[in-house]
Parts: C-alpha cells; sequence; structure tokens
C-alpha cells in the first residue's frame, strides 16, 4: 500500500501530464515522442465519493440517476425519492476493495435511508465509509515511516419533493473527511487531514407512455460533489470529483408479473483536466470550485473531441418477476486515454415481504492491472430493509 504516499507526491507536485507528452498541432493528439497517444486521466481528491456504493447499481453497470427510487437513491439522484412506492427504507451495502490481489482489510461500508414525509416530500440521508486497512507508510526514498489507518468517510443529508404530477426535485448536503496520511511529511510538508463540504441538485421526469399496463421514461438529471476543495498540506488544496451526470430509464411492465427496465446513465466529472502548458496547469488548479465547474466543458488541450472522451457510459438491465425476484446485467465504458475502466456487470435481487437482498460481480474486460476495475472478480451485496405500505411492490 505504498501507493498512498505516492499518492500525495503525485498531488503535491500538481504535474499530471507527463513531461515527454507534447501536443501535435495537426493531429490536436497529445502524443509520446514515438507518436503513440498519451493518456490525460483528470485526477481528484477524495475519489472515493465516486465509488458505486450499492449491490443494485453495482450490478448495471453503476447506472442510477434515473431508476426507480429506493434507500441508496441519495448516492445517484435524490429526486428519485418523491417517487418511491413505500414509506421508508434503509440499506446497508459491503463492497470489498481490490481483494482479487489479496488485500483483504480495504473496503467500502455504505448505510443509507429516507422516509416519505407525505405523498409529495421525502427525507434521506447515508453515510460512506472507506477504509484502506493497515499500511506501513513510507517517504519518497522508499524508507518506513510508521504504520497507520487511513479512513475517508462522507455524511449526507438530502430532501426530495415532487413540484408537479411527473417532475421531482432533489437537493442535499454533505460532510467529507479524509485521513490518509495525517502527521506523515512528503517533501517538506506536513499531511493533515482533510475536510470539505459540497452540495447535490438533481431532477427527474417521469413521461407516462401509452400502453395496457403502466409503461414510464425516465429521465434524470444530477450534479453531484458540488463543493469546496479539499487541503492536506498548506497553502494547497485539491479539486473534489464535482460531477455531471444525465439519465435515461424506460421501465415497461408488461403484465401484473413481469417487469423490465432498461437504463443508461452519462457521467463527466466537473473538474479542470491536466494542462501540457505548465502555466495553464497552474492557472487550473489555482482556479476556484465554481469557475473549474464550467471552464470543465472546455479546457481539454485536445479541444472537443477531448471533452467528450472524458464521458462515461453506463448501460443497465432490470428484470423483476413477481416483485420477488430480479435479474441484473450491465457493462460500462470510459476512454483507453481518461482511465480506460471497462467492465461487465451482473447481479441478483431477492425480496420477501420487507427484505430484500442484492448481489452483484464485476468483471474487468482489461487485461492489465492499471486498467482493471479494484472491484474486478468481486462479489458485494447489500441488504435492505422496506417498510410502509409494501403491497406497491417497490423495486429494491
Amino acid at each position: 500500500m505504498k501507493k498512498i504516499v505516492l499518492f500525495f507526491l503525485f498531488l503535491i507536485s500538481g504535474l499530471y501530464v507527463q513531461a515527454q507528452c507534447e501536443l501535435n498541432p495537426v493531429t490536436g493528439e497529445l502524443q509520446y515522442p514515438d507518436g503513440t497517444k498519451c493518456p490525460n486521466a483528470i485526477p481528484t481528491a477524495v475519489p472515493f465519493l465516486s465509488i458505486t456504493p450499492d449491490a443494485r447499481s453495482g450490478a448495471m453497470g453503476d447506472a442510477g440517476i434515473a431508476i426507480s427510487g429506493d434507500a441508496n437513491a441519495i448516492a445517484y439522484n435524490i429526486s428519485r425519492l418523491a417517487f418511491a412506492e413505500e414509506d421508508a427504507g434503509i440499506s446497508l451495502t459491503y463492497t470489498p476493495w481490490l481483494k482479487n490481489i489479496g488485500l483483504n482489510d480495504v473496503f467500502l461500508g455504505y448505510v443509507s435511508g429516507y422516509t416519505k414525509i407525505d405523498d409529495f416530500q421525502a427525507v434521506t440521508g447515508s453515510l460512506r465509509y472507506f477504509s484502506l486497512g493497515e499500511i506501513q507508510y513510507t517517504d519518497e526514498n522508499g524508507m518506513a515511516t510508521g504504520f497507520g489507518s487511513p479512513n475517508e468517510f462522507e455524511v449526507s443529508l438530502g430532501y426530495a419533493r415532487l413540484l408537479a404530477e411527473n417532475l421531482s426535485v432533489g437537493v442535499g448536503g454533505k460532510f467529507i473527511y479524509s485521513n490518509l496520511a495525517s502527521n506523515q511529511t512528503v517533501n517538506g510538508s506536513e499531511i493533515q487531514s482533510g475536510i470539505a463540504g459540497a452540495a447535490d441538485i438533481s431532477l427527474l421526469y417521469k413521461l407516462e407512455m401509452e400502453g395496457y399496463y403502466e409503461n414510464n421514461l425516465n429521465i434524470g438529471l444530477s450534479l453531484r460533489n458540488l463543493g469546496s476543495k479539499i487541503s492536506y498540506v498548506k497553502d494547497r488544496s485539491f479539486f473534489i470529483p464535482a460531477n455531471i451526470g444525465l439519465g435515461l430509464a424506460y421501465e415497461m411492465n408488461f403484465d401484473e408479473y413481469n417487469k423490465l427496465t432498461l437504463t443508461t446513465d452519462i457521467n463527466k466529472l466537473m473538474v479542470p483536466t491536466p494542462q501540457v502548458d505548465s502555466t495553464k496547469q497552474r492557472e487550473s488548479l489555482d482556479a476556484s470550485p465554481i469557475s473549474s465547474w464550467f471552464n470543465s466543458f472546455g479546457d481539454a488541450p485536445t479541444g472537443f473531441k477531448g471533452e467528450m472522451r472524458e464521458l462515461t457510459f453506463s448501460f443497465g438491465a432490470e428484470y423483476w418477476y413477481a416483485d420477488q425476484f430480479a435479474v441484473r446485467a450491465g457493462y460500462f465504458y470510459e476512454s483507453p486515454l481518461k482511465g480506460n475502466r471497462k467492465y461487465l456487470t451482473a447481479g441478483l435481487g431477492i425480496k420477501y415481504n420487507i427484505v430484500g437482498i442484492n448481489l452483484a460481480y464485476l468483471l474487468s474486460t482489461q487485461n492489465t492491472l492499471q486498467s482493471s476495475s479494484p472491484l474486478d472478480k468481486t462479489l458485494r451485496f447489500s441488504i435492505l430493509f422496506n417498510f410502509g405500505d409494501a403491497a406497491n411492490g417497490s423495486r429494491l
């Protein structure tokens, strides 16, 4: 786990684009001297905020912006809860991290819940906790400097309300704490715990489709982690993963027993893209969070095609039989130059009375450790408790 120290060296240096990369004025691409394209992924602090926290969306390619409301909605789109069919719900999820390479003490724990105030309003909250287990810290020369148990957490609260019969809005706030290497020293800088605050804003529109049974097209918009920078060292702060996402979900009710949802999410980080020019790089790193959100839509060194590469795509499907048994599958895609994450997902859901269990499994389609997901070949699970009018058949 020496990667923790390397991570801080990476942040403090601010040199995100490799020095040997140059912008080719003819092709408009970032290239190495031999002509091959340079990767230009966008780094952020507290990346655990971008981890899909529950097994339902985790089994559908990480899609969750426009699907039906449940206890995990606060992680994707708070406004989903205004349409939730049951009065209240609680969800607990355990996600092992890097288990496929033998790390058994690294995990993400997630607890979330909601309650309906009335037919038009709901409140929600969650706790996301990421543990890196016990690690040995090293300095930039590889010398041991002691042991520690780095961890991060996020506490969130949210509110959802119907604005019209088919339109809802959601707002939320969160407190973020990150203790990765407190009291260690890197490049002469003492590292402290980082603290930040952020807000989420979301909308959901349900378009009723004609048919014998009720079919819906859900359109969701979600702005997440709109907040302050976070600082670990004096006079240096880093961007958190502000994100904008658009989701579509088509809910098909074939009959009383068979239901199918097809969904897709498109997400983009609203964080400065690493620059080749050192002056531009410094300006982007020193920008305020608000200006960085707007500038992120046009700051890629390679222009419009660079901005398009910063989009990630999630595709998912969910089939329910009698609101008691579910089968899910999905796919996630990220550009090879922006992180190169590509993986298939699958999962099951079982509901009995007020209790439900969701399972998810991820299989990376990349062959290299650098591009593989930390969840590759890992099984994770959620347990849910739904309260209220269970006869409505709220999906888990």
